[in-house]
């Protein structure tokens, strides 16, 4: 690798960091202020749902924008609506539509980072490389989401619910670096690659042996970091946890996930992708049950941890086999549409679950996230998602 090369990848790393950092302290911060304005706890995975709303729609014109235009000028325009969605939450926050109006800019601007970053580490690692390639990558994100919730921490204090300004305005302050670091971000597609795209390329993508399954397991395994993120300050708060203990049990379910990351390339190899994928739904389907358990803080935050440990791993390796899968040129739309099913289920499962447990509780909603998850892995069962012995 050279100098050069190592550079960009710094580059695309602590701009993935980062805009997990900002995401990862405004959802939740999104969650007290909520709750500081009298937000019924079973709406609030409804407010989650409108983070993934418009960004369900602008997925795959996204993804096409990446594969004609190139991934720089995407995350560019991501850095500059995270920047935006910072300021929305501080001027608008003070209000439940307010509140509606900033989580969707920001989740907008986090599809526009997420969807060039993915394609820059498809389209710059060779087939060989890519579990490995998205574990790192997917680690920095990881990286991010710890360091969001210390935000919390350090402003929350022993307060249950904290004061959510001074998160807001920390959360502004780091998207302008992210802003900053998409400019020394290179396209990583060829220009003859771009040009070559072909238009109806998400048709041969859709025909794809087991991408039905794929989609449905990353869309439930995300959907299932968005209820953590959304109903742990839940339960902490119905519970007496200090809103610092939460954001540290947070912090925790993130350095679990990058563990598990960092080392995916070298688990794959050993055991293979579906075995990997497999346990790893499983893990994450008993932590969070266990979570939702009335247990003392110490045992919920093994669960937690048990918990990061699993969903660490599904987005990695359907990043990974989609890359593979799909052809040079179409990869921003392949992970475009990977993320299409993961908003969708950002929108529908939050909310829906919310409502059906809300006569439970955070807890309610935890123990049936958790059923969810092991359908998933049930399902996940007939997933071809192994190399073939020559890669």
């Amino acid at each position: 690798m050279t100098e050069g090369t190592r550079g960009r990848a710094w580059a695309l790393l602590t701009h993935a960091a980062l805009t997990q950092a900002v995401t990862f302290v405004l959802r939740p911060a999104t969650s007290y202020r909520a709750l500081e304005l009298d937000m019924s706890p079973a709406w609030l995975g409804v407010l989650s749902g409108t983070f993934a709303l418009v960004p369900l729609v602008l997925a795959l014109p996204a993804g096409h924008v990446v594969d004609r235009l190139g991934e720089r000028r995407v995350l560019i325009a991501g850095g500059v609506l995270l920047t935006a969605a910072g300021g929305a939450f501080l001027i608008f926050g003070g209000s439940i539509p307010g509140l509606v109006v900033a989580s969707i800019v920001l989740g907008t601007a986090h599809l526009c980072a997420v969807v060039g970053q993915q394609a820059l580490v498809a389209n710059t690692t060779s087939s060989g490389r890519l579990d490995a390639a998205f574990g790192y990558y997917t680690f920095a994100a990881s990286a991010g989401q710890a360091a969001g919730p210390l935000l919390i921490v350090l402003f929350g204090g022993s307060k249950a619910i904290p004061d959510t300004t001074p998160v807001f305005q920390g959360a502004a302050l780091i998207a302008v670096v992210v802003l900053a670091c998409s400019f020394a971000i290179r396209d990583g597609a060829r220009a003859a690659e771009r040009d070559a795209a072909a238009p109806s390329g998400v048709g041969g993508l859709l025909r794809l042996p087991g991408l039905v399954r794929a989609l449905l397991t990353s869309c439930v395994v995300l959907a299932a970091v968005d209820i953590s993120l959304v109903y742990l300050p839940a339960l902490g708060a119905e519970r007496g946890i200090a809103s610092g203990v939460v954001g540290a049990l947070l912090g925790l379910r993130a350095v679990s996930s990058m563990t598990s990351r960092l080392f995916l390339g070298r688990l794959t190899r050993l055991l293979g992708r579906k075995r990997v994928l497999l346990v790893s739904i499983a893990a994450s389907a008993a932590g969070l049950a266990l979570a939702a358990a009335p247990v003392p803080v110490w045992v919920l935050a093994v669960a937690v941890m048990v918990a990061g440990l699993g969903l660490g791993v599904g987005q990695p390796l359907t990043m990974s086999w989609l890359a593979e899968s799909a052809p040079p040129g179409m990869r921003g739309r392949a992970m475009s549409l990977r993320l299409t099913g993961n908003r969708a289920g950002q929108v529908i499962v939050p909310g829906t679950i919310g409502l059906v447990a809300a006569g439970l509780g955070a807890a309610g909603v935890l123990w049936v996230t958790a059923a969810g998850l092991a359908w998933t892995g049930f399902a996940a069962r007939k997933l071809a998602v192994d190399r073939p012995p020559d890669s």
